[in-house]
């Protein structure tokens, strides 16, 4: 019995940069997740901060009267494709535009005044 010998070598399977185990099949579906659906998204885990920034955003969408569609992201894969590591972020035709913080309405108003003119 050896306390501090050294563990045997296993075989990992092929993991990703996150250690997730994500495979080739699941990134290519995240790939294609990203151009699907609609051009504002929240991506995050589904927590209270997640939450805000998806009103935060609705009301903005709603004050500039535009569609005020918003997908919520929380599948980590699909989230890891758009490159995030901190939520909550949202991500404005299919670009990330703000993440790692909860924005206030006039924030994400002055955004979308700016990509979408």
């Amino acid at each position: 019995m050896a306390l501090f010998g050294k563990k045997k070598n296993e075989e990992k399977s092929a993991a990703c940069c996150c250690n997730c185990n994500c495979n080739p099949e699941g990134m290519e579906e995240a790939e294609k997740a990203k151009a699907d659906g609609a051009s504002v998204k929240v991506l995050g885990s589904g927590c209270a901060k997640c939450n805000q920034l998806e009103a935060a955003t609705e009301a903005a969408l709603l004050q500039l009267g535009m569609d005020s569609s918003i997908d919520h992201v929380t599948d980590f894969a699909q989230i890891a494709a758009y490159g995030v590591m901190t939520t909550p972020a949202l991500v404005v035709d299919g670009k990330v535009v703000s993440y790692g913080k909860v924005l206030k309405t006039d924030e994400v108003v002055k955004i979308l005044q700016k990509i979408r003119g």
